[in-house]
C-alpha cells in the first residue's frame, strides 16, 4: 500500500472513530458554557423559586440543546468550516466526525432535550428551546448567513434567548426582565463580532460569507460597530432599573458600558492604515473586552439576587 493510499485509510478510519473530545468540539462547547451561564442567571434572579432537582435538569435541557445546535451549525456549514483558518480544525473539516453523524447528533440531541425540558417543566420553556434550536440551525446558518451582511445582527437573537428560557422555566411567563435579558445579548451580539471581523481580515470573504467587513468594507463596519453600541448602552442601563437591577448592577453597568463605549469610539476613528500598523491591537482589546462585559452584567444580576435573598431571610 502506498504512502497516499495508508493516509486516506487513517483519515477514513478515524473519520468513522471519534472520540469523546471530537463529539464535545462538535456541540461548540465555548458557546454552550455561554448559554448555560446566561440562562442560569435567568432562571436564578426569577421572583419564582425553583426545585433544585427542576431547575438542574432545565439547564441539562438548554445545555443539550446549544450543543445540538452547534452539532447542526457544523454540520451545514463542513464547506465553510474547512475554507476559514479559525475553523478548519474543527471535528467535520478536519475529517474526526462524519458530516452525517454530526447531523444525526444534532437531531437527536433536539428533539431530546424539547421533548425533556417540556415534561420538566412548561410549554413555554420547551417552545422557546425549540424556536432558538430552529432559529440558529435554519434562520441563522441555512439562510442569514451567506445571504445578508446582516446575518450576525438578525441571527444573534438565537444567542439571546437562554436568559428568556431560563426565566420562563421559573416563573411560565415573559416579561419586561427576561425581555431586557434577551435585548442585552441581541444588541451586545454585533458590536463584538464585529470587532473579530475586523481583525480576521479576509477569513469570511475567502469562504464567502458576506460579513458587513467584506460587502461594505472596514470603514463601514467600524460606523455600524459604534452605532450599535450605542444603541446597546440604554438596554444594559435600563435593565438595572427593573426588579431584577440594583445599585451593584448599575454601578458594573456604567464601567462596563463606558469602557466597551471607549474601545468602539477608538475602533471608530481608526482606519485601515492604523489597524495594519499595530495588528489590529485595538480591535483585539475591544473584541476580549466584550466578553468580559456580558459576563461582568449577568454576574451583578447575580448579586443582586444574592442580596435580595439575604434581606428577605433577615
Amino acid at each position: 500500500m502506498s504512502d497516499m493510499s495508508l493516509e486516506n485509510t487513517t483519515l477514513t478510519a478515524t473519520a468513522h472513530e471519534p472520540s469523546m473530545g471530537d463529539y464535545y468540539a462538535l456541540m461548540k462547547p465555548r458557546v454552550m458554557s455561554l448559554v448555560v451561564f446566561t440562562a442560569l442567571v435567568g432562571l436564578l434572579v426569577a421572583p419564582v423559586p425553583v426545585h433544585p432537582f427542576i431547575g438542574f435538569v432545565a439547564i441539562l435541557c438548554i445545555a443539550v440543546g446549544a450543543g445540538a445546535s452547534g452539532a447542526l451549525n457544523m454540520w451545514w456549514d463542513a464547506d465553510i468550516d474547512a475554507i476559514m483558518k479559525r475553523t478548519a480544525k474543527r471535528p467535520i473539516p478536519a475529517g474526526k466526525v462524519a458530516p452525517g453523524e454530526a447531523l444525526g447528533i444534532g437531531l437527536a440531541l433536539s428533539g431530546f432535550s424539547i421533548i425533556l425540558l417540556l415534561l420538566a417543566t412548561n410549554l413555554l420553556a420547551a417552545g422557546l428551546l425549540a424556536f432558538t434550536i430552529f432559529f440558529y440551525a435554519v434562520v441563522y446558518s441555512m439562510w442569514l448567513k451567506r445571504s445578508t451582511p446582516q446575518n450576525i445582527v438578525i441571527g444573534g437573537a438565537a444567542g439571546a434567548f437562554p436568559p428568556m428560557i431560563g426565566w420562563a422555566v421559573a416563573t411560565g411567563s415573559v416579561t419586561i426582565e427576561s425581555v431586557l435579558m434577551f435585548m442585552l445579548i441581541f444588541m451586545w451580539t454585533p458590536p463584538h463580532f464585529w470587532a473579530l471581523a475586523l481583525f480576521v481580515k479576509t477569513d469570511y470573504g475567502d469562504a464567502g460569507v458576506p460579513m458587513l467587513t467584506e460587502t461594505h468594507g472596514r470603514d463601514t463596519t467600524r460606523k455600524y460597530l459604534i452605532g450599535y453600541t450605542v444603541l446597546l448602552v440604554p438596554v444594559a442601563i435600563g435593565l438595572g432599573f427593573t426588579s431584577i437591577g440594583g445599585p451593584v448592577y448599575l454601578a458594573v453597568a456604567v464601567v462596563m458600558n463606558a469602557w466597551f463605549f471607549k474601545g468602539a469610539f477608538d475602533i471608530w476613528k481608526r482606519n485601515d492604515a492604523d489597524a495594519d500598523a499595530d495588528d489590529y491591537a485595538v480591535e483585539k482589546s475591544v473584541f476580549k473586552v466584550s466578553l468580559y462585559y456580558l459576563f461582568a452584567h449577568f454576574v451583578a444580576l447575580l448579586i443582586e439576587a444574592a442580596l435580595r435573598l439575604n434581606v428577605g431571610t433577615v
